[in-house]
């Protein structure tokens, strides 16, 4: 998990999470480079393919977040933005999270 976490922080790519709190628990482990889906998904879509070539999203794993995450995969794909799942699948297997706020806890920092 630590390989995890420090792959990430030294990603230059752009972080993609649903809330504050989850802004706010990837913050404690010193990552940076996050935007909330803070507005509509056509407007943050808009925003990321005129500035960035490559994101992560790391939405919840319920149910909603996988739902959103499909939608922005998607718009983002169509619009030739890269999405790198490989931190979001490495949450699928290796842990029992659901939300990406619970990250601190569940590393018990």
């Amino acid at each position: 998990m630590q390989q995890w976490l420090n792959e990430l922080k030294s990603s230059n790519k752009l972080i993609i999470v649903e809330g504050k709190n989850d802004k706010a628990s990837l913050k404690k482990f010193g990552i940076t480079n996050i935007v909330t889906i803070n507005k509509p998904i056509y407007e943050l879509v808009e925003h990321i393919v005129n500035n960035y070539k490559e994101v992560i999203i790391l939405t919840d794993l319920d149910k909603q977040g996988k739902k959103i995450y499909s939608t922005l995969k998607h718009n983002l794909q169509k619009s030739g933005v890269k999405v790198d799942s490989k931190f979001r699948e490495f949450l699928y297997k290796n842990t029992r999270l659901s939300n990406i706020e619970g990250l601190s806890t569940y590393l018990k920092i």
